[in-house]
């Protein structure tokens, strides 16, 4: 299957900015997942084709970083912290406060499909412990309270239709 046009100028405008083309891997799955919304193995074969990389090279990095969905995830997709400075910060607490709450276990999805709620090892982010990140932005500094605000946010956003 051929990428459609827009998806393979984007990719292809992203790896003019580098010098080697295993280099441009990472934005270009930004990309084709921002447009398939799923990295499929189809869409990584169409991924490392457009840049003419190994596609190897293209599974590897899709199933190592937790930004990257080789499965299908709620709209939301909530992504808890477990490492060490959100644990001791509560994340585990969180992680369960979440699960009744959703109703889902970890990683899993909400029958709506609005929700999937997954611990990933690090964001990076230990100056805002307990931290989330949902979609591109990061919740810091959660309690029930504030995951509760957060949840109620989201479903209102969806039945605002925003993005």
């Amino acid at each position: 299957m051929n990428a459609p046009m827009d998806m393979r100028l984007r990719i292809e405008a992203a790896a003019a900015r580098y010098p080697d083309q295993r280099s441009a891997i990472m934005p270009a799955l930004y990309i084709a997942q921002k447009e398939r919304g799923v990295l499929t193995g189809e869409v990584l074969e169409e991924v490392a084709d457009i840049l003419g990389v190994e596609r190897i090279w293209v599974y590897e990095l899709a199933t190592f970083y937790t930004l990257y969905h080789t499965e299908p995830v709620g709209r939301f997709h909530l992504q808890l912290c477990n490492n060490l400075s959100c644990m001791l910060c509560g994340a585990e607490a969180l992680q369960a406060h979440m699960e009744q709450v959703l109703g889902i276990a970890n990683g899993g999805t909400t029958e709506d499909g609005l929700f999937t709620m997954s611990t990933v090892e690090c964001l990076g982010a230990c100056e805002m412990a307990p931290v989330m990140q949902v979609g591109d932005d990061y919740h810091g500094n959660l309690d029930t309270v504030r995951i509760d605000d957060l949840l109620a946010a989201f479903r209102n956003a969806e039945r605002a239709g925003d993005d």
